[in-house]
């Protein structure tokens, strides 16, 4: 019988021999992770399992990245509780200055690897299938359960196949292949399925962008957003020390629920207009869309090459007058990378704010909440009505070449613009 990519994954990790769509397991996780947000109620659920021990110490990690540094009272007594826990159990702890934003943060310092199961609090779990690992949002419930037993309880999912193809043009990245894709299929095209990527198009991304990819499968509502582990893969977590891992292929006869087929050579960069991530459009079409704020960074654009792609557009120039700039680093080593690569300088002197690794504005939180009105173009992963601040807001998603552009612009702008 053939199989896809997620259901090998899935029956190496409850020792079966197949599985099919539909089928019940309970499967061993490879590590549980939560942020301050998810982990303080993962703790009040855990405290209730009498006699609970952590399985694991080693495979369950909390970073703190959503309202680190500590915004108000509130947020460094959450940080607070799950620092005790942490102690408690002698668990992994990745506190502000020592950390980054998890999805970033994980596979940045070898935590994953090709055909692990990630179970994390944080429904953008599924950046993890960049590297070949099935990873998988969870609920803080099921978070205390895995925590305590290393198991995760779940249905194997039906997978989609995308295929992409050609040669993308200049300024195209991964994360408009992505959003053409979730404008395609809709916000619940995958519900509750495996996206699997594949096509020679991706030979021509780097693991930055099968990142956004997989990141945003979760926006398609899938369980879980997959490449195959190939040589790119090996190349990215031998230079993180590991040497590891599954490298598993789908099946040339494998089942799919469906197969998109994509011709990416007349992409252009997208952009997801309010108030969902499949409202995607063409930069070029939509007009004349002043701005108030760009946010770079984060999650899903957070890596050392969106920062650099960011910054191509950014050196000689000054953002708009009338434009704030904020620019997050996904991690304390890609904030010092950038430093040495003089990215960071490139920033300060088009005038924008650079942050210390957080969550921060993609959930309204802190670090660039917008007011009453105001339009902000930014490169994370929703736009949802009130995501980045007040209800009236409007949140634009595009990828760094645009929000750069847009920033320098003051509205929404190519780089072939400038």
């Amino acid at each position: 019988m053939a199989h896809t990519l997620a259901e090998k994954i899935l029956a190496e990790k409850c020792d079966q021999k197949e599985l099919s769509p539909g089928q019940f397991i309970n499967a061993r996780v490879d590590l549980v992770m939560a942020s301050e947000l998810s982990g303080v109620l993962a703790i009040e659920e855990f405290e209730k399992i009498k006699g609970a021990r952590v399985w694991d110490p080693q495979k369950v990690v909390f970073i703190m990245d959503h309202f680190t540094p500590a915004k108000d009272i509130k947020s460094a007594e959450i940080v607070k509780q799950c620092r005790e826990f942490a102690n408690q159990h002698g668990i992994r702890f990745y506190d502000v200055g020592r950390a980054g934003i998890q999805h970033i943060l994980l596979p940045e310092q070898g935590m994953i690897v090709p055909g692990d199961l990630i179970a994390g609090a944080d429904s953008h779990t599924c950046t993890h299938g960049f590297i070949g690992a099935f990873g998988t949002g969870i609920g803080s419930t099921d978070a205390a359960v895995a925590m305590a037993l290393g198991e995760l309880w779940m249905k194997v999912p039906e997978s989609i196949k995308f295929v992409y193809h050609g040669k993308p043009r200049k300024w195209v990245r991964g994360k408009d292949l992505i959003l053409h894709t979730i404008a395609r299929i809709g916000v619940e095209g995958a519900r509750y399925q495996a996206m699997e990527f594949t096509g020679e198009a991706l030979q021509y991304l780097d693991m930055s962008d099968r990142f956004s990819m997989a990141n945003m499968a979760i926006e398609a509502g899938a369980k879980a957003g997959l490449f195959a582990a190939d040589d790119m893969t090996r190349a990215f977590i031998r230079a993180r020390g590991r040497q590891d891992g599954l490298y598993l292929q789908s099946d040339p006869d494998a089942e799919y629920a469906n197969v998109y087929e994509f011709d990416v050579t007349e992409f252009e960069p997208f952009v997801a207009v309010p108030f969902i991530p499949e409202n995607v459009k063409p930069v070029s079409q939509l007009g004349d869309v002043e701005i108030d704020q760009a946010v770079i960074g984060m999650c899903t654009n957070g890596n050392l090459e969106d920062l650099r792609a960011a910054a191509e557009i950014l050196k000689g120039r000054q953002i708009h007058p009338r434009v704030r700039a904020v620019v997050i680093p996904g991690s304390q080593k890609v904030y010092l990378d950038a430093l040495k690569e003089g990215l960071i300088e490139i920033f300060v002197q088009a005038n924008c704010s650079v942050s210390t690794p957080t969550c921060g504005p993609c959930l309204g939180g802190h670090m660039g909440v917008l007011a009453a009105g105001e339009k902000c173009i930014s490169t994370s992963n929703r736009n949802f009505r009130g995501r980045m601040g007040h209800v009236s807001s409007e949140l634009y998603l595009a990828n760094p070449y645009v929000a750069a552009a847009s920033a320098i612009a003051g509205r929404i702008a190519s780089p072939e613009e400038l």
